[in-house]
């Protein structure tokens, strides 16, 4: 019996704490960051800009010199023939010596060579596609801040959206307690034929409009929870949201005043208008000439003989003449010109339609602030007053109560009392996170969730 009972202990105490462990707790700081780190949106701007620097080195290879191998083995006919023929890429071109009749007999040929290639100097194209590509890289940069602070925003409003929905909730179950003893009461008066059988009907239907109300917010909270781990899986259920700082006022209201063009979404489109004067640069040094610097090596073998001549079967399968060369090419693009100047008339209407969104993307921010410390202070004073309409309404409720009781007052009077506490601990409790909500959309709108952030710890 004493093994049994010792056994028995042991198991509860091994199984006590796993299930006495409370659900782990996340915090706004830490679904904010996860979100800004770990969304798939985020993820792919930051493919982007990995790409845009692997563009940089891409446009620094140019510096490098060129070379280029050749490796060739053929059979063929050695038929030649005097006159011109015009580039083309159909007929292969033949050397040696023309022949006085055409013969299908065929011979090995063979070929090897190296050629390098390199410019020493372009008069700054090379330079510009570095910053041009250095440009691309720093718009796919400030998007990238972009999307943290969009998705950082979604993931913080989502939090908030969730503490507000479990305080609709908290405030239904507290309705539906309040109707469920106000039926129990009008029951047993009805009962005991001291109230009409109508109060009995009426407070019923209360208690069933009490249920329904709180059915519609708990399937509030389950969506936007939903919504949340939409944005960072690892607040999914159980895991608890920690709301002890949120569900009091921020002790800091005032935000030190910011420049919309320090913005990242002002950042990004200043980027766009960088970007394409970098493209301007190109173009206006694209109408040079280009000196390429060249060296070469070559061999090849023939199996035909200069008199017509050819050798064994296995004649040709090697190279056997050689050659080398050193020199330059220079080439000019005379006739580009027309081109270049219509490109450039193409960039120059970019940068001012790019230039005209940037100021619009200013607008907007200078309309956002304004609107957000506009939401901030109507946030504060519906705070500073909802606990004047909740005391109202808690006293409401019991005056009602006392009345009904003393035959004074109405079920109907009761009822609404009753309804319009609800509604005041509702208000009350969403009035504090209205705040929050109103001081993360001031945040966004200057382009830092950081000051938000560390008042929300």
């Amino acid at each position: 019996m004493k093994r049994g009972l010792g056994w028995l202990a042991l198991t509860l105490g091994w199984a006590g704490p796993a299930a006495a462990q409370p659900a782990a707790s996340l915090t706004l700081e830490q679904v904010v960051r996860q979100a800004s780190e770990s969304y798939p949106s985020v993820r792919a701007s930051l493919e982007q800009v990995s790409a845009a620097a692997a563009g940089i080195d891409l446009a620094r290879s140019a510096y490098l010199p060129r070379a280029d191998l050749l490796g060739q083995l053929n059979r063929a006919t050695r038929n030649n023939v005097f006159g011109l023929l015009l580039p083309q890429p159909v007929i292969s071109p033949i050397s040696g010596p023309v022949l006085g009749r055409t013969s299908l007999a065929n011979v090995w040929g063979t070929a090897a060579g190296l050629l390098v290639s390199w410019e020493p100097f372009d008069f700054g194209t090379r330079a510009a596609g570095v910053g041009a590509a250095q440009a691309t890289r720093s718009r796919a940069g400030a998007q990238t801040a972009v999307t943290r602070l969009e998705t950082g925003m979604a993931a913080a409003d989502a939090y908030l959206t969730v503490l507000a929905a479990q305080q609709m909730v908290r405030a239904a179950q507290a309705g539906v307690e309040r109707a469920r003893v106000l039926d129990q009461s009008v029951q047993t008066l009805v009962k005991n034929e001291l109230r009409p059988g109508a109060d009995a009907s009426r407070s019923a239907a209360e208690l069933a409009a009490a249920r329904t109300q709180q059915i519609q917010a708990q399937t509030a909270e389950r969506v936007s929870r939903a919504a949340l781990a939409q944005l960072a899986p690892s607040a999914a259920p159980p895991v608890r949201l920690e709301a002890s700082g949120l569900l009091r006022r921020p002790a800091k209201l005032e935000r030190a005043a910011s420049e919309p063009a320090v913005h990242p979404r002002a950042a990004a489109q200043n980027a766009a208008i960088e970007e394409v004067r970098a493209r301007q640069k190109i173009l206006d040094r694209s109408w040079f000439p280009r000196l390429q610097v060249q060296g070469t090596t070559f061999a090849r073998g023939s199996g035909a003989n200069p008199d017509g001549s050819t050798g064994g079967s296995a004649s040709g399968l090697g190279p056997n003449f050689y050659n080398w060369a050193l020199g330059m090419t220079v080439s000019f693009p005379a006739l580009d010109l027309p081109s270049l100047r219509a490109r450039r008339q193409i960039e120059a209407s970019n940068e001012r339609a790019e230039a005209a969104r940037y100021q619009q993307v200013l607008q907007e921010l200078n309309g956002q602030l304004e609107k957000a410390r506009a939401t901030l202070d109507g946030a504060r004073l519906v705070a500073e007053n909802t606990p004047i309409q909740l005391v109202a309404a808690r006293a409401l409720v019991e005056q009602a109560g006392a009345r009904y009781k003393a035959g004074l007052a109405t079920i109907v009077e009761v009822a609404e009392a009753q309804r319009l506490l609800t509604q005041a601990e509702i208000d009350d409790a969403l009035a504090e996170l209205g705040v929050w909500r109103a001081l993360l959309a001031l945040s966004a709108a200057q382009g830092d969730l950081d000051p938000f952030l560390e008042q929300a710890r």
